[in-house]
């Protein structure tokens, strides 16, 4: 740091302690992790070969470590002052702006996402950012923080699950009270740039787990008085997953595409520019403040069974709304995937050993085949089939074996179409569709509840590995995937346990049950490893809401 820098405290905090980053300079400072020290020594070495040069040291020194390859993080500063002036006039004038600024009050307000919902920006935002200060002045972490949300939503869930007037009030309140935190907790770590492997893991794992937990509260509360909504509570996580996955998988496809405009994206922008429009067009996709303050508000004040109509109508005019838009992007743009774009949608796929050897038997001679329209034939056939033919029909196996045939063939060629980033999501919905019926039809106790754990051990499967490639480190190791058979693998396997206990219905729940243990353990410890691990990276949300 140069001995006649002038500037706030905060953005000398953003240069040297942001632990995102390799190397991370402002005027007149830079910092270095572990990764960029071999850079940095080099640089100085060069400095001082070259002798007096003009300009700060410490400036100096940064473009040098950032001309031997690494890169160094510059962070927009706005208003906040650092400069090292030349001369009593320019110390004058840097003195006079940085005065001029509440150093405070830009801390604050850069705590808060730049982009959110509605509901968040305006009834949690205003007051959570002051949480999050509380938290900082007296040492709290934001993973201290995350942990009380989860605890928080659990016992939500678990009021929920009494059944009772009072438990159902409870679990609105607490559902709120755990999104605030959930707010506290990322504002706090950009407030006071604590951010951490652990948190990143903790961060994109919680979130579904409290909405998850609070559908199974909801689901066994109404239970409890005589309505069984299980099936609605099953269908909710679907949705939601789904659609998250094409958020995440039209993302990755194109984050990275050259010449990635077209008209829809243009009207988009022409639509930004209006204010009013932006605030509509993200409250009607019902993002997580307005639709955990939906279910909070209708928990208390009306049955679980309306909760679940409400979430499933939202999220899907939302689901509908977004893809749509995508799609109508995807095909009205002209851009070039990159081979890292095609390896994400591959990852995201998730195809087991079965898909892979179709893949490795017809590479070469897949690409006259549309990818997309074939994973969505084989889709619509493996839904059709598990919802219309009975419980245990062995033709369900044939429908099984034709899914199978067709997710290796979608994934044959390199996705690189303008649709391709459908695959993943289409996967999931044969998958999870799957099991939904199949245990609905089996329609014995225990088996509605025992798909839901299934379903929820695969997707946090597959949230992990929307969030390992986010954070740039790629998919989890591939022997996981085998192990735990791949998308085409676990449907076959649930269709031909459903032919084998045809006669024996009141075993089915045993076997998913004993399904998504096996998978939930497997995950769980892989995951647990590496977020843990030295090389998991610091993945902290700052795009659009989920």
């Amino acid at each position: 740091m140069d001995s006649a820098f002038v500037g706030h405290v905060h953005a000398l905090r953003l240069a040297l302690t942001d632990p995102r980053f390799d190397a991370c300079a402002v005027t007149g400072a830079l910092a270095v992790q572990a990764g960029a020290r071999g850079a940095l020594d080099e640089a100085a070495a060069r400095a001082a070969a070259d002798g007096e040069a003009a300009g700060p040291y410490a400036d100096r020194l940064a473009a040098a470590v950032e001309a031997a390859g690494t890169t160094v993080q510059r962070p927009e500063l706005g208003t906040l002052v650092a400069a090292v002036p030349v001369g009593p006039a320019e110390r004058d004038a840097a003195s006079a702006a940085v005065a001029a600024v509440d150093d405070e009050a830009v801390r604050l307000r850069t705590a808060v996402k730049s982009r959110d919902g509605f509901f968040t920006t305006f009834c949690i935002s205003p007051y959570s950012r002051y949480i999050a200060r509380w938290c900082a002045r007296r040492g709290l972490t934001p993973n201290q923080v995350t942990t009380a949300s989860l605890i928080t939503a659990l016992i939500a869930a678990g009021c929920a699950a009494t059944g009772e007037r009072w438990g159902y009030v409870a679990a609105g309140v607490l559902l709120l009270v755990s999104f605030v935190l959930d707010c506290t907790d990322g504002q706090l770590a950009r407030y006071s740039l604590q951010y951490s492997t652990m948190g990143a893991w903790l961060d994109a794992t919680f979130d579904r787990a409290k909405e998850y937990s609070f559908y199974a509260g909801l689901a066994l509360g109404a239970a409890r008085n005589g309505d069984d909504v299980w099936a609605l509570a099953v269908g909710s996580m679907i949705l939601m997953t789904c659609r998250h996955v094409v958020d995440f998988s039209f993302n990755e496809a194109n984050h990275d595409a050259t010449a990635n405009t077209s008209p829809t994206a243009a009207l988009s922008d022409r639509l930004d520019s209006v204010g009013w429009t932006v605030w509509i067009r993200r409250m009607i996709i019902l993002p997580i403040g307005e639709r955990w303050a939906m279910i909070a508000v209708l928990t208390a004040f009306t049955t679980p069974r309306i909760v679940f109509y409400a979430l499933l109508v939202g999220c899907a005019f939302g689901a509908l709304y977004t893809t749509a838009g995508r799609v109508l992007r995807s095909v009205t743009r002209r851009a070039t995937r990159t081979d890292r774009a095609a390896q994400a949608l591959a990852d995201l796929a998730d195809s087991g050993p079965l898909a892979e050897l179709q893949a490795r038997l017809l590479r070469g001679r897949a690409g006259s085949f549309g990818s997309v329209y074939v994973a969505a034939l084989g889709t619509l056939v493996m839904i059709a089939g598990a919802v219309f033919l009975p419980f245990g029909d062995p033709r369900l196996i044939a429908v099984a074996v034709i899914y199978v045939m067709a997710a290796g063939l979608a994934v044959a060629a390199p996705l690189r179409g303008a649709l391709d980033w459908l695959i993943p999501p289409l996967f999931r919905a044969a998958e999870y569709v799957t099991v939904l019926a199949l245990a609905a039809e089996a329609d014995v106790p225990g088996a509605l509840p025992a798909a839901f754990g299934l379903i929820a051990a695969v997707a946090y499967h597959h949230y992990d590995t929307v969030y390992r490639i986010r954070g740039g480190t790629g998919a989890p190791p591939h022997w996981l995937v085998r192990t735990i058979g791949g998308h085409e693998g676990r449907v076959l396997l649930i269709t031909v346990l459903a032919a084998v206990l045809a006669t024996r219905e009141a075993d089915f729940p045993v076997a998913l049950t004993v399904m998504a243990v096996f998978v939930a353990l497997v995950v769980l410890v892989e995951s647990i490893r590496f977020w843990v691990s030295s090389g998991a990276p610091a993945v902290h949300d700052e795009g659009e809401p989920a």
